[in-house]
């Protein structure tokens, strides 16, 4: 584990995996973003951390890049077989949900989001 200037643990493992100590922020919603190509000063702005915060976790992926990458990856996989599983399991419902028409007196509403998905090629 990284060690902050104050001898505590930076970054820990919890059931969510490599955490930032002190907040719900794993190391994997920092490679996110970075993956996305956001500088250092975006992802704290963006993320509720502390420059010291933020600097443990880079320094962390940094020391430790085969392991946090592979482990990086496998929560990737695991994240698109959970989605896949959920897709899968509401796809005859919101299917269902998709042919219901609109409550009454809400047609014209429902018309213009009709329009607007049509025009931003959301509907199928």
């Amino acid at each position: 584990m990284t060690l902050a200037s104050n001898g505590h643990a930076a970054i820990i493992r919890t059931e969510r995996g490599l955490t930032i100590a002190g907040t719900r922020i794993t190391i994997y919603d920092v490679m996110d973003h970075l993956k996305a190509g956001w500088t250092p000063k975006l992802i704290r702005n963006w993320l509720p951390l502390t420059e010291e915060q933020l600097n443990a976790a880079l320094s962390y992926i940094d020391a430790n890049r085969t392991e946090v990458e592979a482990e990086y990856q496998t929560v990737l996989q695991e994240t698109q077989e959970i989605r896949k599983y959920w897709e899968d399991k509401n796809r005859e419902r919101l299917t269902q949900i998709a042919k219901m028409s609109p409550k009454p007196g809400r047609e014209e509403i429902h018309a213009k989001l009709q329009a607007w998905k049509a025009k931003l090629g959301l509907t199928s």
